[in-house]
């Protein structure tokens, strides 16, 4: 057992969430502001949450240590 807790990333607490079997839930960028210059299949497909990729989630994962 390790004598020290490790600190979790705020940043990455306020922005991931973990699925049950284990993958990272993101929301999908791009949905902030300047939605003028998009048209509306742009805006309808980017609606509500991704999964990353595996690559990704490595590295998230290694940010939220309790998880």
């Amino acid at each position: 057992m390790s004598k020290y807790k490790l600190k979790t990333k705020s940043g990455a607490k306020k922005r991931f969430k973990l699925t049950a079997t284990g993958k990272v839930k993101a929301g999908v960028a791009g949905k902030r502001h300047r939605l003028i210059s998009h048209n509306a299949k742009y805006i309808r497909q980017n609606r509500g949450t991704q999964v990353m990729s595996d690559a990704d989630a490595t590295k998230i994962k290694s940010y939220m240590p309790y998880a």
